[in-house]
């Protein structure tokens, strides 16, 4: 069905797409090649929500030169108005003859019809071609619009025997600079980041992308100019505070990028205007916290579910404590586990990675599927889905 010239031309698509991944949330990453034959006339990507769709670029670049092409998309072309005009039509007046496109689209307002204007127009239209590829890089905005839920990465952190901090809660640092590193590279690629007041109260954490810390090749991926750093997407902040321990002296509210405090009912504190109070609703599922005798009892669907309805969240990085990890799992909200192991020992008395409490049967424990194992520096680095999940 497809040739290899046309598996080399996704493949570069892919790899155009990819370079959109820490700036076009919430829209999805997308790429386009326009080729006559096995020359590429044409190219380009989607860059930031509101701004030109990959087709565009593409055909922009392009020029007369799109007439008879074929035009190579990693997602359907968009049929419907927006804050950008539909990219099949854009196509159909091009007159490319053939588009390939590597997935149909999730998002009901497409969903088919972007192919649909296209063959009316009388231009070739196939489908499926590296459709895997495409959907791993889409995987946030592929599950909002299938569930109205975010994907959500746990990062987890431990010593080899499963133990995240000492006893007196000393914690920095169990992995290495180089593991440190790749979180933020994760964080880069997350709509949002996620943790708890008892981890600001204990750490007065940033959780914010560090351009220092980022790879050369990240770098390369934001437009070039004399400050590039000024390009970095901060992911908004999202920190579980149901007892309203948080206050406008933390450090996170004073950095750039939106932060939410995620809490029953608001404070009447000064706020700066980055920092916004929702309110969710409660459940009697306790969340522990290894800081306080308090227990976080928000409706954690609830809250992921807002995220996504009222702040165009598609993707959730978590960065927190063995309380809120447990009851992500048990509340079945964890797509994809991202576990950091040092090649450290922290004995019994330490604690736990999470908390996962009153497991009486080996039938209710868990099961993780491991899709990648690497080293990170000294560190092993775990991929891992919970079976029945994503």
């Amino acid at each position: 069905m497809f040739s290899s010239l046309d598996h080399s031309m996704m493949l570069h698509a892919l790899q155009l797409a990819k370079r959109g991944r820490f700036t076009t949330a919430p829209n999805p990453n997308v790429g386009c090649v326009i080729a006559q034959g096995d020359h590429i006339v044409g190219q380009g990507y989607h860059y930031q929500a509101g701004q030109p769709h990959a087709e565009v670029f593409a055909l922009r670049e392009a020029g007369e030169r799109a007439k008879g092409a074929t035009a190579y998309v990693t997602l359907e072309p968009c049929s419907h108005y927006g804050r950008t005009p539909p990219c099949a039509e854009a196509l159909v007046k091009a007159n490319v003859t053939r588009v390939v496109c590597a997935m149909v689209d999730p998002n009901p307002k497409v969903a088919g019809r972007g192919i649909a204007m296209l063959e009316a127009a009388g231009i070739e239209v196939q489908t499926g071609l590296l459709e895997a590829d495409a959907k791993a890089l889409n995987r946030g905005f592929i599950k909002r619009m299938k569930t109205g839920l975010p994907f959500v990465q746990l990062k987890l952190a431990a010593s080899l025997d499963g133990r995240t901090a000492l006893a007196n809660g000393e914690s920095k640092w169990i992995t290495s600079p180089q593991a440190r590193a790749d979180v933020q590279a994760y964080r880069a690629q997350s709509g949002a980041i996620l943790s708890t007041s008892a981890t600001v109260l204990a750490d007065d954490p940033s959780l914010n992308v560090r351009w220092s810390e980022l790879s050369a090749d990240i770098q390369a991926d934001y437009p070039q100019s004399d400050s590039p750093q000024d390009n970095l997407r901060q992911p908004t902040r999202i920190i579980i505070d149901s007892q309203n321990r948080v206050s406008p002296t933390c450090r996170l509210a004073q950095l750039p990028g939106q932060t939410l405090l995620a809490r029953h009912q608001c404070d009447q504190l000064t706020w700066p205007e980055s920092v916004s109070q929702i309110m969710v609703p409660s459940t009697d599922v306790e969340i522990t916290d290894t800081t306080s005798t308090n227990a976080a009892q928000l409706d954690l669907k609830a809250l992921m579910q807002q995220l996504v309805r009222d702040h165009d969240i598609n993707h959730i990085w978590v960065e927190a404590g063995a309380g809120l990890a447990g009851a992500l799992i048990n509340a079945k909200l964890v797509d994809e586990l991202i576990l950091y192991q040092a090649p450290k020992l922290m004995g019994s008395d330490s604690r736990g990675l999470v908390d996962l409490l009153g497991l009486t049967s080996m039938s209710h424990v868990p099961t993780l599927t491991i899709s990648d194992v690497r080293t990170v520096g000294p560190d092993i680095r775990i991929t891992a889905s919970v079976s029945g999940q994503v």
